[in-house]
């Protein structure tokens, strides 16, 4: 945002920049691209005439639609992005104080997933999977209890279409979130996995690795990391012994993350890794380790 352009935009405008990247980085799984979309969204209003944006009894409503707009666009470019990228594509992992909740949720309980993690890896992950016109119904009416007669409005469909789009959506959030274990117990095991992964503890780590386990390793070209995700536990086990052996100067340090209990990998005073596990019936079922400097800058 250029100070020319601040000056036009009014201090209700400016006030509902961290709205934005929180409803932006929801849809599109990076601080970058969310920065970017916000960016467009201000342009936008900027570009308005006086008259136009007289007209505006909401800026809030008006800036959410267009943002969603214009994410709705990214994300429909976004996918090809993803192939070309160097080894596995990761969403950004965020500080759990990152971006706030959502603040008012769909009135009936039973018609909404419960998002307490929104920011998760683990959820951002079940979001890529989905369409463009899902992963947007879904963040505006689960999310920012937008009705769906509002998300017809952005995503160019019938209201009914959209409800249906965020039904959709909803199971696959559910489906994935079935095997989810308390997180007393997420702790305990990835604590278990800690003990066994700084002891050199191949049998331990492999006794805490689901046997189907995947271990993804983004480091987007920048820097060095596996190029394709390992799979099942003993591969996993020894791909992450050698890890922590090539690195003895990093300290793996105990992290909270969206997801739980995860880690964050300290060199010379920099966190240059974050790492979040997920669990499935007791055991790590997906290891998944962001190193690419420019998904960390949250962090430092």
């Amino acid at each position: 945002m250029t100070s020319d352009e601040s000056d036009v935009l009014p201090a209700d405008v400016l006030g509902e920049r961290r709205h934005l990247m929180s409803l932006a980085f929801r849809m599109l799984g990076t601080v970058a691209e969310a920065e970017d979309a916000v960016q467009e969204t201000y342009i936008r209003w900027y570009q308005l005439s006086q008259a136009e944006r007289d007209a505006i009894e909401v800026p809030r409503a008006w800036l959410t639609r267009v943002a969603s707009r214009v994410c709705l666009n990214v994300l429909d470019s976004a996918r090809v992005r993803r192939e070309r990228y160097t080894g596995p594509w990761l969403p950004e992992p965020v500080p759990v104080d990152a971006f706030p909740k959502s603040a008012g949720l769909a009135a009936d309980p039973f018609d909404r997933v419960t998002l307490d993690d929104s920011v998760s890896t683990a959820l951002l992950v079940v979001l890529e999977s989905m369409t463009p016109a899902e992963r947007v119904a879904f963040v505006l009416h689960d999310v920012f209890a937008m009705p769906f007669d509002e998300i017809a409005e952005v995503v160019g469909r019938t209201s009914a279409a959209c409800r249906q789009l965020a039904t959709s959506a909803r199971r696959r959030v559910r489906e994935s979130r079935s095997r989810r274990v308390p997180r007393a117990e997420h702790d305990e095991v990835v604590r278990a996995f800690a003990a066994a992964a700084q002891n050199g503890d191949l049998a331990g780590l492999i006794t805490v690795l689901d046997p189907r386990v995947v271990v993804y390793s983004d480091g987007g070209g920048l820097v060095s990391a596996a190029r394709k995700p390992v799979f099942g536990a003993e591969r996993a086990a020894r791909f992450i012994l050698g890890l922590v052996s090539k690195n003895p100067h990093a300290a793996i340090l105990e992290q909270e993350t969206p997801d739980g209990l995860g880690f964050a990998i300290w060199v010379e005073g920099r966190i240059t890794g974050v790492v979040t596990l997920e669990l499935a019936e007791g055991l790590v079922s997906d290891v998944r380790l962001v190193m690419n400097p420019d998904k960390l800058t949250l962090w430092n």
